[in-house]
């Protein structure tokens, strides 16, 4: 029995000596080490940016080539996609039955026209004549009668050869602007019949006409950029083309259009740009770039210091050798950065490296990424 006591106050001790010394240990236990970031001081500045806007290039004047009267395709006299000028000949079409309609309308014009100059002498004849009596009064109004009949041959006539030389001048098809023509639709020798045949298409192609839609509620303010004065290296407008390279030409505000499609709540853009390398063609699809500018005091901070959970967005703002997760409001993000809205100052400096092992309140080192941030 007094051995059985014995042992139980010895494993008393022992219990009581360990508790002891884990005791002891726990309270050994530090803060963990510092954890090394980079960071960023905030400082308020004047921001640009860009709205961008799906576009397609248009051709401000653009028309299809059909021929006026029928016949067979007798020449071509330009090369597929080559710059023409106005009044440049394009097509000839066979002009024999025409040239000989025209002449037969000629002919006929001269016959009434001398015609009209017989009768009109005999009218001359028969007045002195009746002054005396010489000749029956129904003589002469019989002659008056024919002279107004040959007068109205002659207008006829005269419009008879004015239609014949309108189709004979229809027979040659010329350029209506300067402009680049396209890929004929008609070979050397085909037969075309008037208003039905196309025979190509003429566009111009500088300046050419960007049009892109913009929002309703955004008319404001593009109508303050269609009444600012356009100047020769204005940036406001430029052109992203399809492999993402910048368009060497900036291009200025034209219009706007008159109303506002109710469906989609849009309201058409229109932008002129020159085009004298011809790089633009019709029907290009491209987009279009309108800079803005925050006003000053705008706040800028590198992506990467973003952490996002959940939909809601906050970086690690760094006081005193610590770090406190802060949410924040985001704007326009512009290539590596982003603009905050909302949730920092500026002078605060933030973690925008090694970011990933931080947690609330933890101990960190700071080091510069340049100089912008001040190192602590």
């Amino acid at each position: 029995m007094t051995d059985r006591i014995v042992l139980l106050y010895a494993a008393s001790a022992l219990l009581v000596l360990m508790i002891s010394c884990s005791g002891n240990r726990t309270n050994e236990v530090k803060d963990p080490p510092p954890t090394p970031v980079v960071a960023y001081t905030i400082e308020p500045g004047t921001v640009s940016f860009y709205d961008i806007y799906p576009a397609t290039v248009v051709a401000m004047n653009q028309v299809e080539l059909r021929p006026q009267v029928s016949g067979y395709i007798t020449a071509m006299k330009f090369h597929e996609g080559q710059h023409v000028r106005k009044g440049e000949t394009l097509y000839t079409i066979d002009q024999q039955r025409y040239q000989a309609e025209y002449d037969q309308a000629i002919a006929n014009r001269n016959v009434a026209r001398a015609n009209l100059e017989k009768i009109r002498q005999d009218v001359d004849r028969y007045t002195d004549l009746a002054k005396h009596d010489a000749v029956a009064r129904q003589t002469l109004e019989h002659a008056r009668a024919d002279l107004q009949s040959a007068k109205m041959q002659l207008v006829a006539a005269d419009a008879n050869v004015n239609n014949e030389q309108t189709n004979l001048r229809y027979a040659v098809i010329i350029a209506p602007f300067d402009g680049t023509i396209g890929i004929s639709q008609v070979k050397l020798g085909s037969a075309v019949d008037a208003g039905q045949t196309l025979l190509n298409t003429i566009s111009s192609d500088d300046p050419m006409a960007v049009d892109f839609f913009v929002d309703e509620k955004q008319i404001g303010r593009f109508t303050e950029l269609l009444g600012k004065k356009p100047e020769s290296r204005d940036s406001t407008f430029t052109l992203v083309l399809p492999d993402q390279s910048i368009y060497p030409f900036s291009g200025h505000l034209s219009f706007l259009d008159r109303a506002v499609d109710s469906q989609t709540g849009t309201l058409r853009a229109r932008l002129f740009v020159p085009n004298g390398q011809n790089i633009l063609k019709a029907g290009l699809t491209c987009n279009v770039r309108v800079m803005s500018r925050n006003e000053p005091g705008s706040l800028l901070i590198p992506y990467k210091a973003v952490v996002e959970q959940m939909g809601e967005y906050s970086v690690f703002v760094i006081r005193n050798g610590r770090v406190s997760q802060r949410r924040i409001s985001l704007g326009m993000t512009m290539n590596d950065k982003v603009l905050v809205n909302d949730g920092l100052k500026a002078g605060e400096q933030i973690a925008v490296e090694g970011i990933q092992r931080l947690r609330e309140d933890s101990p960190v080192t700071t080091s510069s990424p340049g100089a912008n941030a001040k190192p602590r």
